[in-house]
């Protein structure tokens, strides 16, 4: 069991999939954990779920897409708990996965509002805060996209490779004051976005079989490895669960999907 009892982790797009995965596992090794996400429902019932399990957790409504809601949402957890030691930057949309001659601006400028503004945003609060606590981790989700050309995905390759980026710079100028800046790729989740992408139609990994996606609970443990200092080894650069080692080194080869 992994020890991260009483950190104060804020996870973003923690309604459903991967941030809502994340927050439960977090909350099992003994962290406390803000759920941020626009849809009040639903992190208010993830909440709840936690807390039934004995965890703690609270809610804050943040659309990453506002720079004044992500700076709310970490002021929440100073205000709250005194503290804020990982950042999870999370909350990501596949929206819309059109060819670039059909795609729509607006929306193709909100994917980048929320792929790469929104981990900007956080990155950009976060760091303060963790340097004046002198720690602190900054976790971006990241996606075999950021090294990929694929189809009807200009909005989303584009945007994760420069988040990609934002982790390599913030790596460069925050670690020797402490923190910590790491990217997590995941591999293919089975979440509400790979039934988006699966119903597209388009490119390769739309025709993947739905058995070789993993859980977002997998996600959810590398979150909670990367948090340790095993993690430390990847600083600065994206770790990935797609290789055996990796879900080694997570200890995910004990684990099964279903």
């Amino acid at each position: 069991m992994r020890n991260l009892k009483d950190m104060v982790v804020l996870i973003t797009g923690a309604s459903r999939g991967i941030g809502a995965a994340t927050a439960t596992v977090m909350s099992k090794y003994g962290a406390i954990v803000v759920l941020a996400a626009r849809s009040r429902h639903d992190i208010e019932n993830n909440v709840q779920k936690i807390e039934s399990s004995g965890g703690r957790a609270s809610s804050i409504i943040c659309d990453v897409s506002n720079y004044q809601d992500v700076k709310k949402a970490i002021d929440f957890c100073i205000e709250k708990y005194g503290r804020l030691d990982v950042l999870v930057n999370n909350a990501g949309t596949i929206d819309p996965i059109s060819k670039l001659s059909e795609s729509c601006p607006e929306k193709w400028s909100q994917a980048v509002d929320i792929n790469l503004k929104g981990v900007y945003y956080g990155i950009r609060c976060a760091i303060p805060v963790m340097i004046k606590q002198g720690k602190g981790t900054i976790i971006n989700i990241s996606s075999g996209a950021a090294n990929s050309t694929l189809e009807g995905w200009s909005h989303y390759c584009s945007t994760k490779a420069a988040a990609k980026k934002l982790t390599e710079c913030a790596h460069n100028e925050v670690y020797h004051q402490g923190i910590r800046v790491i990217g997590l790729r995941p591999g293919t989740v089975a979440t509400d976005m790979m039934s988006k992408i699966k119903d597209s139609g388009v490119n390769k990994v739309s025709r993947l079989d739905w058995s070789v996606h993993i859980t977002p609970e997998w996600a959810g443990e590398a979150v909670a490895f990367l948090c340790t200092s095993g993690g430390d080894p990847f600083v600065g650069t994206d770790f990935s669960i797609k290789t055996e080692e990796g879900r080694k080194l997570v200890g995910l080869e004990k684990c099964t999907k279903s």
